[in-house]
């Protein structure tokens, strides 16, 4: 359970990307940020790049709220750095070389690098997690098509639910259970991203609909990205998408109840937001190619409130349906993020402090292993994409 930062958003503004989340340090080049200065440019970021993220995360209590801000920061950098279509091999090559350093402990000159390094190293974050998100964006970056709802899972489980297990360790929450809600929350939400951005992927070439969905559907894609029209046929793929999405917010919201009682309030809007995009979707018989769904700024703020009210998923009936386990696409993300966690740095800070340093190391050599299989995962979908 968690706010999730989902790609494909409109890059923020020049003056914040060059003067507040790359700015340097004046007088500090590596370490980890003590200045406020460095807090504040990701707050700035967030308050520009997502309105409805950073409403919702005044609701979180302090300290969570400035992890959330650091880790959102360095995500939604990375993203405006890779959305260049013309440098983006070569952004993504940087990042990767930016997270070695940020889990080296000895981040670059940037705000967000600076803030994000102090945020894995408190909250126990592993590498893989970020690695995740690179992966999605590599995803992007191939032009990726996915045959079935699972590798569309796939693709939400790096872009979404890696950010939404960050945002729940930062919250110190890493059982299981807690966390595969998490990664629930974080599919519902990119799903809902897709079925909204249907028109708009498309007219940028893009497809990010289940294949298969399409072609019983007796949709040619091809066909389809030439020319993007709504029709009965694409609303019905549209439908069974929000389906796929309304059953992962039933168990992210079941999840909600898991974590601090003061961190609750913000997620449950963030969830209730994202869900409402949706029924704006179905509303409008499901054409999200000649509409884009949005939210008001007055339904936010009904939504804001309303989630303040106890949550259903404090009764038995959801209580059940925390142990559910998570979705295929996400298991193995989970696992991760749950085993750093079972260091014992939940809830005993000494032990954090002394056991952070060896955990950055252990995660920089279980990285070095992955990071092969990972190389050799993303150039077999370049060649299958016919990329190279």
């Amino acid at each position: 359970m968690t706010v999730i930062v989902t790609v494909r958003r409109s890059p923020l503004p020049e003056a914040v990307n060059s003067q507040g989340l790359s700015a340097p340090s004046r007088g500090l080049t590596y370490g980890f940020s003590g200045h406020e200065a460095d807090l504040k440019a990701c707050a700035a970021a967030i308050r520009i790049g997502s309105k409805s993220f950073h409403l919702a995360s005044l609701f979180l209590p302090s300290d969570t709220r400035r992890a959330a801000q650091a880790l959102y920061a360095f995500c939604r950098h990375a993203d405006d750095l890779v959305d260049d279509a013309r440098a983006s091999e070569a952004a993504l090559d940087q990042l990767r070389g930016r997270l070695d350093r940020i889990y080296r402990g000895t981040p670059a000159d940037h705000a967000c690098d600076r803030a994000f390094a102090r945020t894995v190293e408190r909250c126990a974050i592993p590498k893989a997690v970020p690695l995740a998100l690179l992966d999605g964006f590599a995803m992007d970056i191939a032009n990726r098509r996915y045959r079935t709802i699972g590798d569309v899972k796939s693709y939400a489980t790096c872009v979404a639910s890696s950010v939404g297990l960050m945002m729940a360790l930062a919250m110190r929450t890493g059982a299981p259970q807690a966390l595969a809600r998490a990664a629930d929350l974080g599919i519902a939400m990119q799903l809902t991203n897709i079925a909204r951005d249907v028109g708009e992927d498309a007219r940028n070439g893009r497809l990010y609909l289940p294949t298969d969905w399409l072609d019983a559907a007796g949709i040619d894609a091809d066909a389809f990205l030439r020319e993007p029209r709504h029709s009965p046929a694409l609303g019905d793929v549209v439908r069974r998408l929000l389906q796929e999405a309304s059953a992962h917010y039933r168990l992210g919201h079941a999840g909600i109840a898991a974590l601090p009682a003061n961190c609750q309030p913000a997620i449950r809007a963030a969830a209730l937001v994202y869900e409402s995009i949706g029924k704006d979707i179905a509303a409008n018989r499901y054409d999200s190619v000649s509409r884009r769904a949005h939210t008001s700024l007055g339904l936010k703020l009904k939504l804001l409130l309303r989630a303040h009210r106890p949550s259903p998923a404090s009764h038995g009936a959801d209580r059940s349906i925390v142990l559910t386990p998570p979705d295929p696409a996400a298991a193995d993300l989970v696992a991760t993020a749950s085993a750093t966690w079972s260091y014992g740095l939940a809830d005993n800070p000494s032990r954090r402090i002394a056991t952070g340093r060896f955990l950055t190391i252990m995660m920089r050599l279980q990285a070095d292993t992955r990071e092969e299989w990972r190389f050799r995962r993303l150039e077999a979908q370049k060649r299958a994409n016919g990329v190279v």
